[in-house]
């Protein structure tokens, strides 16, 4: 099975959001809930979180500025 990460809205009006680190590397394993990278939009940075446990694909480019609801990673589990 897999899981498509996106960009979440951090925010009323968050259209786009700047893909600042990853903090895991392209097919490691990582666990539910573990930090997967970094987002920063015009009035915030935030990490986000594995939603669920498996391998990860990175699909998204550190420094790519990337819409709400673009797909940046896979995680088969």
């Amino acid at each position: 099975m897999k899981t498509e990460i996106c960009i979440p809205g951090l925010g009323a009006g968050m259209s786009e959001g700047t893909l600042v680190e990853w903090h895991v590397d392209d097919g490691a394993d990582i666990a539910e809930g573990a930090i997967l990278y970094t987002l920063e939009s015009e009035k915030t940075a935030q990490d986000v979180e594995a939603p669920v446990s498996g391998k990860v694909q990175r699909l998204g480019v550190v420094g790519e500025v990337y819409p709400v609801g673009e797909v940046v990673a896979i995680i088969e589990h």
